[in-house]
């Protein structure tokens, strides 16, 4: 409570396009990336464990940190909401771009107020209008994408465990996780997490995200 007894609006800084990250003064190395303000973006397939990761990367770093899930703002609607299983169609690629847009709204508000953020959404490297594109519209240049890509078997035995609306069929695994393979050859960062455990990916995700900051990637 205020001290005072006075209680009333408190003004937040405006959250404005996230800019290119800044590298140490000097061209030091950052020695931990858990201590810089950043926005990731976090891409995978479903099955990739990529939200397990950004939630456990944001658990466990010595600043604020904030973990947006794409696919947890568009199940927001709950009537009429238009699931992708169900067929692609103008309503779920309406209610996917806005949930993207208020992800973007969300990153852009934390990281001016001091708090860091990843993102998680599989974005397909054959559609860069609406992926890459729009979240780099929708938050900043200094957004940086990390690719999260096991091997097709892992990620069909991980969706098996799967519940509800995240849960896809093998088919549809197998379809998306093709799509993702173009992310090789991209020159964005890559982690293939399919012998690793949640804390040693978010390790690795630390050291690509120290060397974006260092040298953030040209997308």
């Amino acid at each position: 409570m205020d001290p005072s007894g006075a209680t009333g609006h408190l003004q937040l800084p405006p959250g404005g396009p996230v800019p290119l990250p800044h590298p140490p003064a000097g061209g030091a190395a950052v020695a931990d990336a858990s201590q810089a303000a950043v926005a990731v973006l976090l891409i995978g397939p479903a099955g990739a464990g990529k939200t397990t990761v950004a939630r456990h990367w944001a658990d466990h770093r010595r600043v604020p940190t904030a973990h947006i899930s794409l696919d947890d703002v568009r199940e927001w609607v709950r009537s009429g909401f238009a699931n992708p299983q169900s067929g692609w169609n103008e309503n779920s690629e309406a209610q996917y771009r806005l949930a993207r847009r208020t992800c973007g709204f969300a990153a852009r508000n934390f990281l001016a107020n001091g708090i860091s953020c990843i993102l998680d959404d599989a974005v397909f490297p054959d559609r860069p209008v609406v992926g890459l594109g729009g979240w780099k519209r929708h938050v900043g240049p200094g957004l940086l994408p990390v690719v999260v890509l096991p091997g097709l078997e892992v990620v069909l035995e991980r969706n098996a465990a799967r519940s509800g609306n995240r849960r896809l069929s093998d088919e549809e695994v197998a379809r998306i996780h093709g799509r993702m393979a173009g992310w090789y050859g991209s020159g964005l960062p890559i982690i293939d997490n399919s012998t690793y455990d949640v804390a040693t990916t978010a390790r690795m995700l630390d050291e690509v995200v120290t060397r974006s900051i260092a040298s953030p990637p040209n997308w």
